[in-house]
């Protein structure tokens, strides 16, 4: 099949116009692997990317869509063969090269990760970038010391994406998980992925006059930052870390040293688009295995079509997204 459907965004005025286009494999871009895709996932940077003023998207039209996952249907490196399932995540996916919201994809093989055994396609879109980045997250605590005896984590943004995910990682590695968010009625669907307590947005950070308040949180996966993670880098424990990965609450962070400096806290920066390939290949094997969170996983996901989308991609801008949605474009 060379015609196949996928999510067209063009640049009309800030808001852009999007619609669901039939595409040709003549309109890929460049690339060594072409990729049936199965599924992809949602992502608030997909969101952005329908609003040029963003400045997310290099240059329109873009078909959007930070992942992707899929078998093989052509390749030119030997290291993937048609039938092989791949996933991609990152890079320049759905920025700058044609991304996942479409039931076919071609992208350069060294962006590729090949499959773990002990996850599905459907699986490995559930995590997608936002779940990839909260292992990151962890992985980032865990190397910089932070064990489950330190102390208290503190999971920002708890009912997001990231850290859904994060919440069911660290509770299964031990951690004892205080989850915040702002929306009230995910506190038992929090407790459910493994939270020991779960804070609202205003418990977790109250506004201070204070340089340093009483320490509290043995290290902080924040997917939020803004002026919260300035308030949060006040009260945690002496060394311990924050993995900071977000901007939902603003790119500003107004701060002093003295955190740094009298309790030698670590602001841990996390990116996941560029993470080196051995480490990213290594994260997904932890991710089908050892890290994967169970039924949990299951528990955080939503699914729609490409039909659905659009609204999805409203939802997740205005705030009002929860856990993971994955977009179904074949069958697995």
């Amino acid at each position: 099949m060379d015609a196949f459907r996928a999510l067209w965004v063009e640049a009309e005025g800030n808001e852009g116009r999007v619609e669901i286009r039939r595409l040709s494999e003549a309109d890929l871009p460049a690339g060594e692997v072409t990729i049936a895709v199965q599924y992809s996932s949602v992502n608030y940077k997909d969101g952005l990317a329908t609003r040029p003023s963003s400045k997310v998207v290099r240059a329109y039209p873009m078909v959007p869509g930070i992942d992707l996952a899929g078998e093989v249907i052509a390749s030119e490196d030997p290291r993937f063969q048609p039938g092989d399932p791949v996933l991609c995540t990152g890079y320049e996916l759905g920025v700058s090269h044609f991304g996942g919201f479409a039931e076919r994809a071609r992208v350069p093989a060294a962006w590729l990760v090949r499959l773990p055994e002990g996850l599905t396609l459907r699986e490995a879109m559930i995590y997608g970038t936002a779940g990839f980045t909260a292992a990151l997250s962890v992985h980032k605590l865990l190397a910089a010391g932070v064990t489950p005896q330190a102390g208290p984590l503190l999971v920002t943004g708890a009912s997001g994406g990231v850290g859904s995910v994060a919440v069911a990682i660290l509770a299964r590695l031990g951690f004892h998980v205080v989850a915040s968010s702002g929306k009230p009625d995910a506190a038992a669907w929090l407790r459910s992925l493994g939270a020991a307590e779960v804070i609202s947005r205003e418990e977790t950070a109250p506004p201070s006059p204070r340089a340093l308040e009483k320490e509290r949180w043995a290290g902080v996966v924040d997917p939020v930052g803004g002026s919260q993670l300035a308030r949060i880098l006040r009260a945690v424990r002496y060394g311990g870390s924050v993995a900071v990965s977000g901007l939902t609450g603003g790119p500003a962070v107004d701060t002093t040293v003295f955190p740094f400096i009298l309790r030698g806290v670590n602001l841990l920066g996390v990116d996941s688009v560029y993470c080196p390939h051995d480490l990213r290949t290594s994260l997904w094997q932890k991710l089908a295995g050892e890290w994967k969170p169970g039924a949990a996983l299951e528990s955080i996901v939503h699914e729609t079509d490409l039909e659905g989308l659009p609204a999805v991609l409203e939802q997740i801008l205005r705030g009002e997204a929860r856990g993971r949605t994955i977009v179904r474009l074949g069958k697995e």
